[in-house]
């Protein structure tokens, strides 16, 4: 007898790969939903696979059929697709949606947006509860759309309980933007040096797609209205990170360190560069649904490594990986590191 039916919107994203097969593990019967539908290799057979545009007009709702007991939602991105959940709340028992830790800011108002800004990082508190502020909702980035699609759900109470995952930096295979691939890629190539802003010391939380699985799976058993971090059971420095991926490897990199931000060129910066750490508390999820990690940050890396290491085997990383791609920085400019390292020692 199964747990009851399951719907999963982005199933063959990073997110949604994982939140499938642990739904199945757990006794659901589970559709999985997509733009152009297709299969993960470890999905059993049972997993059924639909192929659909959500912004296609009525295009959920026939998916949805007569209904099910939950639905489970990776891509939901702003107050529409909020609009969208709700206006369908007659057909779905609960829901369980991804948002972001993007959407905290300070209490000067600091946040993702502001942080290209000079004095722009916000200082949060550490670490971050669910309670603190947010900005506002809107349409201008997106922190703002988050907000909106949060405020959408949660404002449809008992019609549609909602437990809404604010997570943090996703890692693990099959993600379009990897910011492990800053160190992989270094070891593939032989670049002996990792020069790092900050000293080394910046954090910026990450999350192990298993982990918000086992949320997502707890969430679903246990149906409410209520918003919580998703984030791993640690929070590692980016110079922690970097020793981390080159032990997979099996090289031994030089790391130079050096105070303040990036310099130019970017040398110094990496994906996780922040001049003050972003760390989400956990302690409202180990309550509510007696959440506890299903995996470490060091233990998760050897799959992520694998699955890395094949990617970029015979393609450009930028082609391979558009997400990451768009912050519009060159990770990988070693002539520019080079020129900076000769400068710095006077060569």
């Amino acid at each position: 007898m199964t747990k009851g039916h399951a719907c999963v919107v982005g199933a063959t994203g990073q997110i949604g790969r994982a939140a499938v097969r642990a739904l199945v593990a757990d006794g659901w019967e589970v559709t999985a939903v997509s733009r152009r539908g297709g299969r993960d290799e470890r999905w059993p057979a049972e997993v059924r696979s639909v192929a659909v545009d959500r912004n296609e007009d009525g295009a959920l709702a026939r998916a949805l059929g007569d209904g099910v007991d939950v639905l489970v939602d990776v891509v939901a991105y702003d107050a529409g697709h909020g609009r969208q959940l709700t206006a369908l709340a007659d057909r779905i028992g609960s829901a369980v949606v991804i948002s972001s830790a993007a959407v905290y800011e300070d209490e000067q108002g600091r946040n993702f947006d502001t942080q290209d800004e000079p004095d722009g990082f916000p200082l949060y508190p550490l670490p971050i509860p669910e309670t603190w502020r947010t900005v506002a909702p809107g349409d201008t980035s997106y922190g703002t759309r988050k907000v909106a699609l949060e405020r959408e759900l949660l404002a449809a109470g008992d019609a549609l309980p909602t437990t809404v995952l604010r997570a943090a930096a996703v890692h693990g295979p099959y993600g379009p933007g990897p910011r492990e691939l800053w160190f992989v890629k270094r070891a593939l190539d032989g670049r002996p040096v990792r020069i790092l802003a900050e000293g080394g010391r910046s954090v910026f939380h990450p999350v192990h797609v298993d982990n918000l699985a086992e949320l997502i799976r707890l969430a679903a058993a246990k149906p409410g209205s209520r918003v919580l971090n998703g984030a791993d059971p640690e929070a590692p420095s980016v110079a922690e990170i970097g020793a981390a991926v080159d032990a997979v490897m099996g090289v031994a990199g030089e790391t130079v360190l050096f105070e303040g931000p990036p310099g130019k060129d970017a040398v110094g910066e990496t994906p996780w560069t922040t001049p003050r750490p972003m760390v989400c508390g956990m302690t409202a999820a180990e309550r509510e649904l007696g959440y506890r990690p299903v995996t470490g940050y060091a233990e998760s890396l050897p799959e992520t490594v694998a699955w890395l290491t094949e990617t970029v085997a015979d393609r450009d990383w930028r082609d391979a990986f558009p997400g990451l791609a768009k912050y519009g920085v060159d990770f990988f400019d070693y002539a520019a590191e080079d020129a900076w390292l000769a400068a710095r020692r006077g060569v």
